[in-house]
């Protein structure tokens, strides 16, 4: 497990791609176990140890996390998050060249539980949400395009369908539509950026993580 930062209050960790942050319905360790577990042994504490979630980001996909060590951080962190006051950029390399350098793209979303994946939807289906991100080209090469991504909003899946439908979809995404897999099952998209005020001692936080290495590839 990569710890990118830790204080008295947070632990931040660079997640790999197929770890499921918070446990699920396949019984898999989570994230957030190793996460308890690399604590109580780092600091020998005896007992349960405490280590919120405060955010998720889909199992196929790599990039920074943050957990809360105390329930003063969990609380003002989910509180930060409701606000739009945790601000998470996204690194995704995509399929072919998007029409526009830098576009906002705004989309009405569905989620479909029973399939785990979302769709681009009409504005009169009641189910649906509007969705919001903006994208900038980072890089380009003959197949793929790196953009990094800002989420306006933050829906199930969004930044996968909203490319998708763009006709961008994320390399190895074969759910939205990619041609092929990556050979070790990830997606190649990652929280690369994080950016906040720290909850506690009001210290602004900035962390970026190195992009993968087929985005390396186009930079």
């Amino acid at each position: 497990m990569e710890v990118v930062y830790e204080d008295n209050h947070i632990i931040i960790v660079n997640k790999s791609s197929g770890e499921i942050v918070q446990g699920d319905k396949t019984g898999d360790t989570p994230l957030s176990e190793h996460v308890k577990n690399y604590l109580k042994e780092k600091y020998n504490k005896p007992g349960n140890v405490f280590c919120g979630v405060v955010h998720r980001i889909d199992r196929p996909v790599s990039g920074l996390v943050i957990f809360a060590k105390t329930s003063k951080a969990l609380e003002r962190l989910n509180k930060m998050l409701r606000d739009g006051n945790i601000h998470k950029t996204y690194w995704a390399l995509v399929e072919g060249v998007p029409g526009c350098q830098e576009k906002t793209l705004e989309n009405f979303l569905v989620s479909d539980g029973r399939i785990n994946k979302t769709f681009v939807s009409d504005c009169r289906n009641p189910e649906a949400k509007k969705s919001i991100l903006s994208y900038k080209t980072v890089a380009r090469g003959d197949r793929y395009t790196l953009l990094e991504v800002n989420l306006l909003t933050g829906r199930k899946h969004q930044i996968r369908a909203q490319l998708s439908a763009n006709g961008n979809p994320i390399k190895g995404d074969l759910k939205y539509g990619a041609r092929r897999s990556n050979r070790d099952g990830s997606i190649s998209l990652q929280a690369h950026r994080i950016e906040f005020i720290h909850p506690v001692s009001g210290q602004r936080i900035s962390l970026e993580i190195p992009p993968l290495p087929d985005m390396q590839k186009l930079l």
